[in-house]
């Protein structure tokens, strides 16, 4: 979905009633400007972001992977060595 707003003379644009609710935006909340390739990118910034992104990488086997991975450098090193 697109939704056009025009930019007043002081640099303010409106954020679409639609928009705030569906990402939470309130008064007083922050927002991240990012430009990538031509292309302006507004984030919502959690209120507190530490909490936000707890359990993110569950479901990932982090500790495993990188055992395995060490197991397979020590094997290639031990291979070398001898």
């Amino acid at each position: 979905m697109s939704y056009i707003a025009r930019v007043s003379s002081k640099g303010w644009v409106v954020i679409p009633k639609a928009l705030r609710q569906r990402y939470n935006i309130s008064p007083g909340s922050k927002i991240v400007f990012t430009e990538n390739d031509g292309h302006l990118y507004l984030t919502p910034v959690p209120p507190n972001p530490i909490a936000s992104g707890k359990g993110m990488l569950q479901g990932y086997p982090l500790v495993e992977t990188l055992l395995a991975s060490r197991k397979e450098e020590v094997k290639n090193e031990e291979e070398i060595c001898f």
